[in-house]
C-alpha cells in the first residue's frame, strides 16, 4: 500500500466503500474485513474492522490491522492509530503520536483533532488551552463545547464563549452581518444548559430575540428548541405564531406530539397553511401524517406539489421513507394526484420499478426502466439491479458476470455477499488499481450536451 492509493480512496470512496464493508460486517464477516485490509490495502476495510474491534474492546486486535497503514506515514491512519490508544486508555502514547508541533499548532484542523484526544484522556484543560489561539473560529467554537461536555469546566467554556457572543449582539445593533460570530448566542445557551441554568438559557436568549440582536436562524432554532426541552409551551407558541413562524412553528408542533397532542398538532399547521400556503408547512404536516400511517391524508396534502419542477419538498419525502415499503410507494405513485413533476418525469419512472422489483415483479419493473428512452448507465446493470431487488439472486449475478465491467463487478459484489459468497466477492470486486484506471478513462469522456448524470435508487 502506498499514501497516494490511500488517499485516492478516501477522496472516491474507492476500494471496497464502507457501505460494503458494513454489508460484510452485518454479514458476520469480520476476519474476512481483516485480512482483506492487509492483503489488499483496502482503507474502508482497515477503518470498518478497528470499529468493530474497537466496539468489542479488542484494541490489540485493532491496533494489528491498523499498523501496516500507519507504518506508511498517512496521516489520517496515524490519527486512527491514536484514537485506538485513546479508547484502550493509552492516551499518552496516542498524544505522542500526534503531539502537534509549533507548525501543526498553527492549524485550527489539527489543533481540534489533539484536542478531542486530550479531553478523552480528561486532560480537558490542556486541550482547551490547544484551541483558545484558534478561537474566534466558528467551528471551533463548536468543537470547544462538543469535546467538554461532561467535563467540569463549564464555567471556562462560558468565558471563552460570552466575548464571542456579546460581538454578535454588537454587530446587529449596529447594522454589521458578522457571521463570523453567529453562532456564538446558541453556544453560550447550550452551555448554561448543561451547567443547570436552563432559565438564564432561556432569559438570555429571548431577550435577544424580543430585540432581534440575532445574526442567524440557527439562533432562533436553538431558542425555540430550548423552550420546547423544557416545557415553556406558552412562550414557545407566541414564538411560533408571529413573524418567526416559518423557522419554528414546526417545532411548537413537534413538542405538542411530544406531550401527545397529535390533533391540537395537525389543527395548528393546517390552520397556519389555511393562513398562508407556506411550502414547509405542507412538507412537516404531510411527513408526521405519513409517520401516522395515513398515507392518503400526507398525499393529498402534498400532492399540490407534485407537478413543480422542484419535487424535493413535498414528493420526495414521501417517497424515500417508502423505499423499503413497495406496495405504499407504488399506491403513492398510481394515485391520482400523483402526477409526473415537470422536467422530471424519469424519476418515478426509477421510483415504479424500484416499487414494483421490491414486490417481486421483476419482469414488470424492468419493462418500466426499458422504455425509457435515456438510461443513465448500462441497462443490463440497471437490469440486474431490479433482478436483485425482486430477489432473483442467481439471475442478477450471471447477469453481472456476464457483463464484466468495473461496474457491474461492483455492482456483483453485493449480490454475492447477499447469497453468501462473501470469499467470491471479494474476489470479483474491482481492486484499487482497476478503479483507477477505470475512473482515469471516464473522465476523459465528454458528459452529455445537458451535463446532467444521475443514478437509480438500487
Amino acid at each position: 500500500m502506498n499514501t497516494d492509493d490511500l488517499s485516492w480512496q478516501v477522496s472516491n470512496h474507492g476500494g471496497i466503500p464502507p457501505r460494503k464493508v458494513t454489508l460484510l460486517l452485518e454479514h458476520g464477516h469480520l476476519d474476512l474485513v481483516i485480512q482483506t485490509a492487509a492483503e489488499r490495502g483496502e482503507w474502508f476495510c482497515a477503518e470498518g474492522a478497528v470499529q468493530e474491534l474497537c466496539r468489542s474492546g479488542e484494541f490489540g486486535r485493532a491496533l494489528q490491522v491498523m499498523e501496516p497503514f500507519a507504518a506508511t506515514g498517512w496521516r489520517v491512519a496515524l490519527w486512527a492509530k491514536a484514537e485506538i490508544l485513546s479508547r484502550a486508555g493509552r492516551a499518552a502514547e496516542a498524544l505522542d503520536l500526534v503531539c502537534p508541533d509549533e507548525e501543526d499548532r498553527a492549524s485550527p484542523t489539527v489543533c481540534r483533532n489533539v484536542a478531542e484526544l486530550l479531553a478523552k484522556a480528561d486532560c480537558v484543560d490542556e486541550a482547551i488551552d490547544l484551541l483558545v489561539p484558534h478561537i474566534g473560529e466558528l467551528w471551533i467554537r463548536t468543537a470547544l463545547v462538543e469535546i467538554t461536555e461532561n467535563k467540569d469546566c463549564d464555567a471556562r467554556v462560558l468565558e471563552l464563549i460570552a466575548p464571542h457572543a456579546e460581538a454578535a449582539r454588537r454587530a446587529h445593533t449596529e447594522g454589521r452581518r458578522d457571521h463570523s460570530c453567529s453562532d456564538a448566542q446558541a453556544l453560550q445557551a447550550q452551555v448554561l444548559e448543561r451547567a443547570g441554568h436552563a432559565d438564564e438559557a432561556i432569559r438570555i436568549l429571548g431577550e435577544d430575540i424580543a430585540r432581534r440582536r440575532i445574526l442567524s436562524e440557527n439562533t432562533l432554532t436553538a431558542y425555540a428548541e430550548l423552550l420546547a426541552r423544557h416545557d415553556r409551551l406558552q412562550e414557545l407558541r407566541e414564538l411560533a405564531t408571529g413573524q418567526y413562524a416559518h423557522s419554528v412553528l414546526d417545532i411548537y408542533a413537534r413538542a405538542l406530539r411530544e406531550h401527545g397532542r397529535d390533533e391540537e398538532a395537525e389543527t395548528v399547521m393546517r390552520e397556519a397553511i389555511a393562513a398562508d400556503d407556506w411550502v414547509g408547512y405542507r412538507a412537516w404536516l404531510s411527513s408526521v401524517l405519513l409517520e401516522d400511517g395515513r398515507l392518503d391524508d400526507a398525499i393529498t396534502v402534498a400532492e399540490c406539489g407534485f407537478s413543480w419542477y422542484d419535487c424535493s419538498n413535498l414528493l420526495a419525502p414521501l417517497v424515500y421513507p417508502l423505499l423499503d415499503r413497495p406496495a405504499e410507494l407504488l399506491y403513492l405513485l398510481d394515485h391520482p394526484l400523483t402526477v409526473p413533476h415537470h422536467g422530471h418525469e424519469e424519476f418515478q419512472h426509477w421510483w415504479r420499478a424500484f416499487a414494483l422489483a421490491g414486490l417481486g415483479r421483476a419482469e414488470e419493473a424492468i419493462a418500466v426502466v426499458e422504455a425509457h428512452p435515456d438510461p443513465w448507465t448500462d441497462p443490463r446493470i440497471i437490469r440486474a439491479g431490479l433482478l436483485s431487488t425482486a430477489g432473483h439472486l442467481a439471475e442478477a449475478a450471471a447477469e453481472l458476470r456476464d457483463l464484466g465491467t468495473i461496474a457491474a463487478r461492483e455492482e456483483l459484489f453485493e449480490v454475492l455477499v447477499r447469497q453468501g459468497q462473501a470469499m467470491e466477492a471479494i474476489t470479483a470486486h474491482p481492486t484499487v488499481a482497476e478503479q483507477r484506471a477505470a475512473k482515469a478513462e471516464t473522465e476523459s469522456i465528454p458528459l452529455r450536451e445537458d451535463g446532467y448524470s444521475a443514478e437509480p435508487p438500487f
